[in-house]
């Protein structure tokens, strides 16, 4: 087993070095030219030349990426050009605050996704497995940025549940101060998850029902919690993918809904700084969500590993 795991982190650094020049070549696919977002139109173009020279655009391609990986590499995503501050600080503080919105979304998206799941599977063909399929499919089809709109409206408008804006005030502790302002964004980003997740249990936990060992189990008069333990047992290597993929999804796909609710994590960060062509931010941010994409992969691949060593044979 520690052969295939280091294998997989072999496999990681190509794929990590290559997302780093995606990351890199963002600045140059962009339409214009990336001093533009720098400099005003009116500048005269000695200063222009300047300053390019100072951001190091004058340098071919090559140089430019070993010189921006060198600083990636000790922590330096640069200095945002709205703000001049650095941003990894900024990043930091973001990141943090998406990782409390997916996690809590996450949590209410497996944990709904499986009951439902495992529910459907159980009662197959009965009206249990409609009504949870049909929530599935809602929950993948509906949009976020429409779902988000109708949970304000709903709950933040009309009733005056929950706030509809904001993280709350300060720094973020596990208060209710603070849980009343998650509430919202957490529901509205947790329906693919619960959708997918729903589907996915209901197939794997199905065809194991349908296996020999499951007959056998049930011939011999074994309870349906405890056979309940063998089947997960089974289900869990794909789930836990599925999931691992899912979390991924929730910290670099919130940038809607994180805009719809002003939720100041990396998905606000990121929208704001593509409209101000903070060049440095997005290359910042995205290589960061990438990058925990790249390493929650790796760990998926691992914890597979522990639950069915027979993976390691394939």
């Amino acid at each position: 087993m520690l052969k295939y795991i280091l294998r997989r982190i072999a496999y990681a650094i190509p794929i990590a070095l290559s997302v780093s020049v995606v990351c890199f070549m963002l600045v140059h696919i962009a339409p214009g030219d990336p001093i533009d977002a720098i400099v005003p139109p009116d500048t005269p173009k000695d200063v222009v030349e300047q300053v390019r020279k100072d951001y190091g655009l004058d340098k071919p391609l090559p140089i430019q990426y070993a010189v921006w990986l060198g600083h990636v590499l000790q922590g330096d995503l640069g200095r945002s050009i709205a703000t001049r501050r650095p941003v990894a600080g900024d990043l930091i503080l973001a990141a943090r605050k998406t990782f409390v919105l997916a996690l809590t979304a996450a949590m209410f998206g497996f944990a709904i996704g499986i009951f439902l799941g495992s529910l459907a599977a159980f009662f197959k063909g009965t009206w249990i497995d409609r009504l949870a399929v049909s929530f599935a499919v809602g929950g993948v089809s509906v949009p976020h940025y429409w779902l988000g709109m109708v949970m304000v409206i709903f709950f933040s408008v009309l009733m005056n549940v929950f706030p509809a804006m904001g993280a709350g005030p300060g720094d973020w502790q596990w208060d209710w101060q603070h849980i009343q302002y998650l509430i919202l964004p957490a529901l509205t980003l947790s329906c693919t998850p619960i959708g997918l997740l729903t589907r996915t249990v209901r197939g794997i936990v199905s065809e194991i029902l349908n296996q020999d060992f499951v007959t056998t189990l049930r011939g011999k008069g074994l309870r349906n919690r405890t056979m309940m333990l063998h089947v997960v047992k089974n289900a869990a290597p794909t789930i836990l993918a599925v999931m691992g993929l899912q979390l991924g999804y929730l910290m670099g796909g919130s940038i809607l809904v994180e805009t719809i609710f002003s939720w100041p994590g990396t998905g606000s960060m990121l929208n704001a700084a593509i409209f101000r062509r903070d060049i440095p931010v997005i290359q910042g941010a995205t290589l960061v969500l990438a990058m925990f994409f790249v390493m929650l992969n790796l760990i998926v691949d691992i914890m597979q590993t522990m639950i069915d060593p027979r993976i390691v044979r394939k």
